[in-house]
């Protein structure tokens, strides 16, 4: 087991390095608007995933996950190359599920938005099911009692 900040370091580097090799090295056609958005690395420093997004609609979606499986072994070359650790980790591309996480978030926030202005609405134009003030209070005594 490495030490975490360690591989916290070295999961950054790979980051870099596969976003500036897909970007630099990489001619595919079939790479479309590809963002590296992060990497893991597991505590034995073997296994490294990087997670992507991809700008466009499933078809490039799914032809850019094909790009990215071909071009593996020169990413994970280039990471050898540039990190200089003994055993260079085995790389695996994941799409990352963040803007579909956010557009859902954003669905249910203006859903809650919209109910709350419905309960606003209903609140202002709400009245008293009883009396306006339902305490209540010490019957006064008259004058003449006293």
């Amino acid at each position: 087991m490495a030490d975490p900040a360690r591989a916290r370091k070295l999961a950054d580097r790979i980051r870099e390095i596969a976003a500036e090799t897909l970007e630099r090295r990489v001619k595919d056609p079939r790479l479309g608007f590809v963002t590296v958005t992060d990497a893991r690395i597991t505590g034995d420093l073997r296994d490294a995933t990087v997670f992507y997004t991809v700008y466009g609609d499933e078809e490039e979606r799914t032809a850019t996950a094909a790009a990215l499986e071909s071009v593996k072994g020169l990413v994970r070359s280039e990471v050898g190359r540039r990190t200089g650790v003994r055993f260079t980790p085995t790389l695996e591309f994941v799409a990352d599920a963040i803007p579909e996480n956010a557009a859902n978030i954003d669905d249910l926030l203006r859903a809650a938005r919209e109910s709350d202005e419905q309960v606003a609405r209903a609140a202002a134009e709400a009245q008293y099911a009883g009396d306006p003030d339902p305490y209540k209070k010490p019957a006064e005594d008259d004058e003449d009692d006293l």
